[in-house]
């Protein structure tokens, strides 16, 4: 999974095509908070499919796997 993002934002890539934006809050000390109820459709070219919230779990469990203390902090809310 590749993750990007700016301030108010972030992209999980999961590298097989489809991708996820989350809108979210950059906080201080290197903490970001995504907002699960803006993760509703797949990114261009599927973006008119639908996530269900087993996928959004999925991501969920990844971005975690995924991050360590080196890299920004992901919660959801």
């Amino acid at each position: 999974m590749k993750i990007t993002g700016s301030s108010s934002h972030v992209k999980f890539d999961l590298e097989n095509g489809y991708a996820v934006k989350a809108d979210g809050e950059m906080l201080v000390g290197g903490k970001f908070v995504a907002f699960k109820d803006s993760m509703k459709n797949w990114e261009s070219p599927h973006e008119n499919e639908k996530l269900s919230e087993k996928e959004i779990q999925e991501i969920i469990q990844q971005v975690k796997e995924n991050t360590n203390e080196n890299t920004v902090q992901i919660s959801f809310e």
